[in-house]
């Protein structure tokens, strides 16, 4: 008996719990923001049956699920848009190899960015590598999906995209789904020539792709999520969740508009879309990111001589960056239809206020930065940052980020940095998730190349910016398992790092002096910061100021920029709710105001 079950699902929650009852075998990935709980989600409810892993970088990630689909299994991968980046170079080499189980990788992409470093649309990857992608509207659609492109996977035995974008991965909706899992069974792994990538195989790979891809195409030309709605000689074609947008706004704006949706944008469901074109004058084309349903339109007007206009993102009558909402579509087809919009009535609110994002009260990241930047006072140097909460370092007043590239880069930045201009002391920063993640390629360079550059490394034991995920220094596992800690200080003397030494932050002096004597070091010198982040360590007792001490000078709040230190009454106040008893900001108080207040807050 098949048992329906209808729950109020996140998106990713939906994406987990369908590649639960797909019959999912292994899934590993790393965490990014917006795609983190999908693997999360599938952990929780893993029945035993289901290999689940954070990798230590995306690479690492696709290249397991590679092995395992090799054998036969159904594998998830999750990372976000700029993951994908560091995946590409198996990726592009899979698509040639192809895969026996079927193979998912959902890529999160980030219009606005929210979370970000790019814009960069998942769907650009997808035509450049000629594997398929789904590109979901809703939660529920994202449910859907799953299961079609595990089948699509191993119908032509390549790996599949799915690329929810964060509205659809952090949204919510009803989904409905049967809740009973296909067992697929792994048939193991047979040898065979085409599992070895040679330039001969890989040319005759691709001629089988490119024969392929035009019989997806008109597959999933008739494919549910590829439709056709309304009627008009006016057109709107979109997809992913501008086609939720669409679908809104048209409630609100008058005229006939006939809809094109685009569910597979590669490959490009062709019948369909000449089909549309047929019926249609006129076309503006909504979605987010790159103008690829746009560029197939307008190459299709092309190649079948079809006098359509295409209005998009190459006419400027969509923005060319950021996210759509139901508002700007609103505006988008009333300029379209040149009618005005239906209820248009605009609640005027107040201006929001302006609140940077900050380190949190207590972060060890506020006291390592503040030691860095005492010990290095006078000197010439530069701060090469990293991705992860540390970014933060950059505002004032501790203004300690001058570069931040990627995940990884700032290691190398500063290497760079110094070949450039040696009278300058290089900093690199970088966190412990990413150190494990894309850092120790960069040191074993510094060292290799005997670059004098100092490492500082911030040990919070966690992957704090995404959740609290686990990484190799943890000695945790997703599957629940206690494993080795990997010592970072141990990977850095095997890596012949000329000085090593690992200090408390909120132990100032002492930190203030490791920098110093670390920057007198020929060659690669490191600092280990190591103290937990504030949400997986128990606060210490708060601080508070003794305002009969306190002159007023404000050194704390100009200094620190901690937000648990404020002013009132031209004194200092320390909000207790938010202190975590870290110190910092009384050992630097001149005045000696600031002491222990209390006991310990929930």
């Amino acid at each position: 008996m098949i048992n329906q079950t209808k729950r109020f699902l996140m998106g990713n929650e939906a994406i987990a719990y369908a590649a639960i009852h797909a019959g999912v075998n292994v899934v590993s990935g790393y965490p990014g923001t917006p795609s983190t709980e999908i693997l999360e989600t599938v952990a929780k409810n893993n029945d035993g049956t289901i290999y689940v892993e954070w990798s230590v970088n995306e690479k690492v990630a696709l290249e397991v699920a590679a092995g395992a689909s090799y054998a036969g299994a159904r594998t998830l991968v999750t990372m976000k848009q700029v993951g994908l980046n560091v995946a590409s170079d198996p990726l592009m080499s899979l698509a040639y190899v192809g895969v026996k189980g079927g193979m998912v990788i959902v890529v999160a992409d980030d219009p606005g960015p929210i979370s970000s470093q790019t814009e960069q649309d998942t769907r650009m990857f997808a035509s450049f590598c000629k594997i398929p992608v789904f590109d979901p509207t809703s939660p529920e659609e994202a449910y859907k999906m799953i299961g079609d492109a595990f089948a699509c996977s191993e119908k032509y035995h390549t790996p599949v995209f799915l690329r929810p974008t964060t509205r659809v991965c952090h949204g919510y909706s009803q989904v409905e789904f049967t809740d009973n899992r296909s067992k697929n069974q792994i048939s193991g792994f047979v040898k065979d020539s085409k599992w070895v990538i040679f330039p001969r195989l890989s040319y005759q790979n691709h001629i089988k792709i490119e024969e392929r891809n035009p019989m997806i195409a008109d597959e999933y030309a008739d494919y549910s999520g590829n439709r056709i709605e309304g009627t008009g000689k006016v057109g709107i074609a979109t997809g992913g969740i501008s086609y939720a947008y669409t679908k809104e706004a048209l409630k609100d704006v008058q005229g006939d508009l006939r809809l094109l949706k685009i569910a597979t944008p590669f490959p490009f469901p062709t019948k369909l879309a000449l089909q549309f074109l047929k019926e249609v004058d006129e076309v503006l084309v909504i979605e987010e990111l790159e103008p690829v349903i746009e560029r197939e339109l307008i190459y299709l007007c092309g190649k079948y001589y079809l006098p359509v206009k295409i209005n998009g993102k190459l006419t400027k009558s969509v923005p060319c960056a950021g996210e759509n909402s139901v508002e700007s579509v609103k505006e988008m087809l009333a300029k379209l239809t040149n009618t005005p919009i239906k209820n248009d009535e605009k609640i005027e609110l107040p201006p929001l206020p302006v609140r940077p994002p900050v380190l949190c009260a207590g972060c060890p990241h506020r006291a390592s930065f503040y030691a860095v930047k005492v010990a290095s006072k006078g000197k010439n140097a530069v701060f090469s940052g990293d991705i992860g909460c540390y970014t933060l370092g950059n505002a004032q007043p501790l203004d300690m980020v001058d570069t931040c590239l990627c995940m990884g880069a700032g290691i190398t930045i500063a290497q760079g940095l110094h070949r450039a201009d040696e009278k300058t002391v290089n900093f690199a920063f970088v966190g412990d998730s990413t150190f494990f993640a894309s850092g120790i390629t960069g040191v074993i360079n510094a060292v290799y190349n005997q670059t004098d550059i100092v490492l500082i490394i911030l040990d919070n034991s966690t992957t704090a910016m995404t959740g609290h995920q686990p990484h190799p220094g943890t000695a945790k596992t997703m599957m629940g398992n206690i494993s080795d800690k990997i010592n970072i200080s141990e990977v850095l003397n095997a890596l012949s790092v000329k000085s090593v030494v690992t200090v408390d932050p909120f132990g100032l002096d002492s930190a203030v002096e490791a920098v110093k004597n670390a920057m007198e070091v020929k060659g690669v010198s490191a600092v280990i910061f190591k103290s937990p982040c504030i949400a997986v360590s128990k606060p210490k007792p708060h601080f508070e100021v003794d305002h009969e001490k306190c002159t007023g000078c404000r050194k704390c709040i100009n200094q620190l920029g901690c937000p648990a230190i404020a002013c009132s009454d031209k004194k200092v106040k320390i909000e207790e709710s938010l202190c975590f008893g870290c110190s910092l900001c009384s050992q630097l108080c001149p005045a000696k105001a600031i002491k222990i207040g209390g006991k310990n807050h929930d």
